[in-house]
Order: C-alpha cells, then sequence, then structure tokens
C-alpha cells in the first residue's frame, strides 16, 4: 500500500513539475514572438521611409522574378539600372536573350486588349566575366514603388502572355562616373535599336 501511495505521490509530482515548465516555456515564446514582431515592424517601417527618400539620380537595383527563365542577364549580376527624375522612377534591365519580345505593366490579359501600351525592346550588348559579348533585349520598366511586388507580362517568340510578378528591389546610389557610364551605354542602346 505504501508503495502505491509514493508511486501516486511522484506521478502528481512529475505532472506539477511537466505543468510548471510548459507555462514557462509558452511565456517565454510569447514574449519572443512579440520581440520578433515588433523589429520586423520596425524594419518594414525604414524601408518604407527609405523608399519615398530616393533622390532623382541613377541607381544600381536588384531585378527580383517570380521565374527562373525570366531574370537580369547573368553579366548583370541580377541588377538593373533605376533612373529617378522628377519623382519618376524607370528601370532598365538586360535581359538573358533576345526571346523576350514586349513586356507589359499589369497581367496577361489586360496586355491583349487593345490599346495596351507594350514596353518595346533595346538592344543591349553585355560583357560576360571571360570577356565574350552578346547582343540581346533589354526593357525600361517604369516603376511606382521600389521593394513592392508587382505585375509585369511577357509575350516571347512562342507568341504567348505569360503573368509573372517582379520586383525592383536594394537601390544603391551610382557614383556620377558610374552613371554617366550607364547614361552613354543607354544613349548607344537606344541607337542600336532606332537603327533597326
Amino acid at each position: 500500500m505504501k508503495k502505491k501511495t509514493v508511486m501516486s505521490l511522484l506521478a502528481v509530482m512529475s505532472a506539477s513539475m511537466m505543468l510548471m515548465s510548459a507555462g514557462a516555456f509558452a511565456a517565454e515564446t510569447e514574449g519572443t514572438t512579440e520581440a520578433a514582431t515588433e523589429i520586423s515592424t520596425e524594419a518594414e517601417s525604414e524601408s518604407e521611409s527609405e523608399v519615398e527618400e530616393l533622390e532623382d539620380g541613377v541607381y544600381s537595383a536588384e531585378f527580383d522574378t517570380d521565374s527562373g527563365m525570366f531574370h537580369a542577364n547573368e553579366a548583370c549580376d541580377g541588377k538593373g539600372t533605376l533612373t529617378v527624375k522628377d519623382g519618376k522612377m524607370t528601370f532598365h534591365v538586360s535581359l538573358a536573350s533576345k526571346n523576350i519580345l514586349n513586356l507589359f505593366v499589369g497581367t496577361a490579359e489586360d496586355a491583349q486588349k487593345d490599346g495596351a501600351e507594350l514596353l518595346e525592346p533595346t538592344t543591349d550588348t553585355v560583357t560576360y566575366k571571360d570577356g565574350a559579348t552578346e547582343e540581346v533585349y533589354g526593357f525600361d520598366i517604369p516603376v511606382e514603388e521600389v521593394g513592392k511586388e508587382f505585375d509585369l507580362a511577357l509575350i516571347g517568340t512562342k507568341g504567348k502572355w505569360y503573368d509573372h510578378k517582379v520586383s525592383i528591389k536594394n537601390p544603391e546610389k551610382l557614383d556620377e562616373a558610374e552613371s554617366e557610364s550607364e547614361s552613354e551605354s543607354e544613349t548607344a542602346t537606344e541607337v542600336e535599336s532606332e537603327t533597326k
């Protein structure tokens, strides 16, 4: 009989200890979750204020897409050139080939409607790390907000429109020499595309 009483007492004590430690863990987790949420909210508001503060100039920025087939040319390290002038932003990206014929800011369905303003390609010359060069298509994409995902439809050589989600992220202002180099490159690209 003594054995049963001792065993019952030990079982009750074990259960009590488990409940107490679970309660302490829950309180600790709740505090951690609140702290993480607070940090996340602070980071979001900081990045939003950075977006609003982009002054006129030329920036290098990342081109983030939802597709491995639709991306910036590897010679560009996933980046393009963001130009801010009079509060309007345009992002130029050189793609991987000449297989994408037009882009449209919006959905594939809207791109096929009468009056849709399609983005025409420019012919860009990219230089790879090994020194080889290649002509590819590039596009000047109007951007409403940096860091915010938006719809960008494309049509390729197969004649079918595809929907994609893209965003322009992490702009870094280029110094004047880099900006002039980018401007000269874009001017050469525009002249090439006009002559074709």
